[in-house]
């Protein structure tokens, strides 16, 4: 299908071709119609893009600082690889759209195949002939609504939200600043509401469109147009302005000031500065609010991602509900877009419209992009699921069959009969590419066949820019694809357990990232897979492959005695939103604390018998933060992991210490390993990726697969752990209770 991106990179607006994206449970899957083009947030995602790194950096200071904190961690190389995979991105644009529902995820309700619905979300409803959005993003367009018209829902309900943080109602007195696309959308529904609305902006073809449909229209001159407000409000002032305008001043926000009334509300909706006076605030006790978005559950997962709605008894006008509100204005008369639309480009002219939204070279408010009637009728070649999880009309639209791929020569392993080492990739992420695909290709594997995401765009830019023949979306068509040989697993977490299960039961081998699963179920059933499927099995705990942890074992192995390990891990915290937060993904300890009781296994040589777990008090016990894990090995060694979410400059991230009888073992954040007072090795942080991806190389030539046990044995421990965490004996003056 063809999609409109902007490089991170920089350059033009391009129109490239990405595979189709598959739904989610929580998903719809929408043949598009038509979009809008949100030239403001657009145009400023472009330019950005097209920024130095310099600009970039002002830009976004937040991203400035995570890249000093990992080159300070990891090291400039690694950095330096993370900066230019993300700068080797594709952005997409586009969030307000309209089309017919292909295909429904299972958890979602009200919408079937075949229905006409208004969709929404930046990253979603994006500017492609085929969309994944959430269900309660998509709303049913009402009979006699055109999809043109319809796509303008989603950034109608930006306005509508703006107006409704205004609280005003019939016979309010509402000054709208800006009167570009949104502008005029809030003007419009300002007056479908009752209120009497006076619009100021500087240039002719908004304020003539404003005026048209019967806002009081008033060009931008200070003093003269303040006074002219006053007039037209009966020398109160406004009781609300909203602030449309966009641009990097904060004088469209003190010229609302002027505007309104004593104790009036000020909505800025736009992108403007903010460096403000207090005074005028203070003097007429003002209210400035900043309108987010859509409305209530924007940037929620659990609203977005998982499908969970909002009572409207508690939160009635959510960004779903918004969109249906004005799609119903629209189906009953009250609201007018069609004379919005200055311009009209087919899909494939898309970079035009940029041009013309960059170098305003001619007026215009709403662009938008039409696209070619999908063919009625699904091909075999994109089935619609499992058909427990889809619902699927009887004559829905067709998708396009998966471009063809270029088939490559079998290369067959080191010993003549053994397998290949033909790569299939499923997961397009920044770790992906940064991290783990360098090491694929640094251990020997050369034959990258095809990559695979969830949405098809990502993977359609990692292919372009590592290499792999192909890309496609969804894991299907990688696991089902008899050409490939080895299965490399970096999805999200709860994915894990089920695409090496199936990968196991097709005989492939299979790198699985950690966690290798999340419950005990969940890991009988890799294991049985891994026994009878005939390809070697892999979990991503690099460490114990590291050059630090290899020597520390040689060091270590003439011991007469238990080990006595400490494992402290300064982690640092993780944005609330971050998915170490979200449940589904199994938290830090399951996540992330799996490569410690590995790494403490493997130097102690002896696997795990017996595990205790505490957690902080902040958070639920499986997502808390701070951690502390305890334990005995079958050899009677102790190990300890404490894993905090302090991060102090002064502190290296990972340190690992070993006592046994006379001998100490010091590892100083796999940079440096120290034995009895003695450096044994020193280099650049190495964690053990390279090594890792090696050893299964040869693993998947017909090497020693005994490793697998181990590795299965740590995930075992890991989810021990997790039980553990409820259970403590708790010590009061009365002594120790359980």
């Amino acid at each position: 299908m063809k999609q409109v991106v902007q490089a991170a990179s920089g350059g033009t607006v391009r129109v490239i071709d990405v595979p189709v994206p598959v739904i989610g449970p929580t998903e719809v899957l929408v043949a598009t119609a038509a979009t809008i083009v949100s030239a403001g947030t657009e145009r400023a995602v472009t330019e950005l893009a097209r920024a130095g790194l310099l600009a970039k950096a002002r830009a976004r200071p937040d991203l400035v600082r995570k890249v000093a904190e990992k080159a300070r961690t990891d090291g400039l190389v690694p950095a330096a690889r993370s900066v230019r995979d993300r700068l080797g991105t594709d952005v997409p644009l586009g969030y307000s759209g309209c089309g017919r529902v292909v295909e429904v995820g299972s958890a979602v309700a009200g919408i079937r195949p075949g229905d006409l619905v208004a969709t929404g979300g930046a990253g979603r409803a994006n500017h492609a002939e085929f969309q994944a959005v959430p269900g309660l993003l998509c709303a049913r367009v009402p009979d006699g609504v055109e999809p043109g018209a319809a796509a303008f829902a989603t950034i109608g309900s930006i306005a509508l939200h703006g107006l409704r943080l205004a609280e005003v109602g019939p016979g309010a007195k509402v000054v709208v600043v800006g009167l570009g696309l949104v502008g005029q959308l809030a003007a419009r529904l300002a007056l479908a509401s009752g209120c009497e609305v006076a619009g100021i902006d500087l240039a002719e073809l908004p304020l003539a469109t404003a005026a048209a449909v019967g806002v009081h229209a008033l060009a931008e001159a200070g003093e003269a147009t303040t006074a002219a407000v006053r007039a037209w409000s009966r020398g109160r002032g406004a009781d609300a302005v909203l602030i449309c305008a966009a641009g990097r001043s904060a004088e469209p926000v003190m010229r609302a000031t002027a505007l309104a009334r004593d104790r009036a509300q000020l909505v800025v909706v736009g992108d403007v500065g903010l460096g403000l006076l207090r005074a005028p605030f203070y003097d007429k006790e003002l209210t400035l609010r900043f309108a987010r978005s859509y409305g209530p559950g924007r940037y929620e997962r659990g609203y977005e991602d998982w499908g969970v709605d909002y009572p409207a008894g508690q939160v009635r006008w959510t960004e779903g509900r918004n969109q249906e509100a004005v799609l119903d204005l629209l189906g009953a008369g009250r609201l007018r877009v069609d004379d919005l639309v200055t311009h009209a480009f087919p899909i494939d002219a898309a970079p035009r419209a940029y041009e013309l939204v960059a170098g305003r070279t001619e007026p215009y408010l709403a662009i938008r992009f039409d696209y070619p009637a999908p063919v009625p009728t699904l091909p075999a070649s994109r089935p619609p699921g499992d058909g427990a999880d889809r619902q699927v009309a009887d004559d829905p639209v067709r998708l396009p069959a998966p471009r063809p791929r270029p088939r490559l020569p079998r290369q067959l392993g080191a010993a003549a009969g053994r397998r290949g080492s033909r790569v299939g990739w499923i997961g397009a992420g920044a770790f992906s590419g940064a991290v783990l695909l360098p090491a694929f290709r640094a251990a020997g594997f050369d034959q990258f066949v095809t990559v695979a995401s969830a949405g098809g765009r990502s993977a359609r830019s990692f292919a372009d820019r590592h290499g792999f023949a192909g890309a496609v979306a969804g894991a299907d068509a990688v696991l089902d694809d008899d050409d490939i040989d080895v299965v490399v697993i970096a999805t999200p977490h709860a994915t894990h357990a089920e695409l090496a299960v199936r990968a196991l039961e097709r005989g492939r081998h299979v790198w699985c990232e950690k966690p290798l699963a999340l419950s005990f179920d969940e890991l009988d059933r890799v294991e049985k897979a891994a026994s009878a499927g005939g390809g070697v099995l892999v979990v991503g705990y690099n460490r114990r492959f590291s050059p630090a942890v290899t020597a520390a074992r040689t060091a270590l192995a003439a011991r007469t005695g238990p080990l006595t390990l400490v494992y402290r891990i300064a982690a640092g915290g993780v944005p609330a939103g971050h998915w170490y937060n979200d449940r589904v993904q199994g938290g830090r300890l399951l996540g992330e604390v799996c490569h410690f009781v590995d790494t403490c296994a493997a130097l102690a040589g002896s696997e795990v018998e017996a595990v205790a777990a505490l957690a902080g008090r902040e958070a639920e016990l499986l997502l808390a933060p701070d951690l502390a894990v305890s334990l005995r090995h079958a050899d009677g060694s102790l190990s300890t992991v404490a894993y905090s979410s302090a991060r102090p400059r002064t502190a290296r991230k990972e340190q690992v210490e070993a006592l046994a009888g006379t001998r100490h073992a010091r590892i100083d954040d796999y940079r440096e390993l120290v034995v009895d007072g003695r450096s044994v090795w020193k280099g650049a942080q190495d964690k053990g990726h390279r090594d890792a991806s090696a050893a299964f190389l040869r693993m998947c030539r017909g090497g020693d697969a005994a490793v697998t046990a181990e590795l299965l044995a740590s995930s075992r421990a890991t989810l021990a752990a997790a039980d553990a965490l409820g259970v403590e004996a708790v010590c009061s003056p009365g002594g120790p209770r359980a």
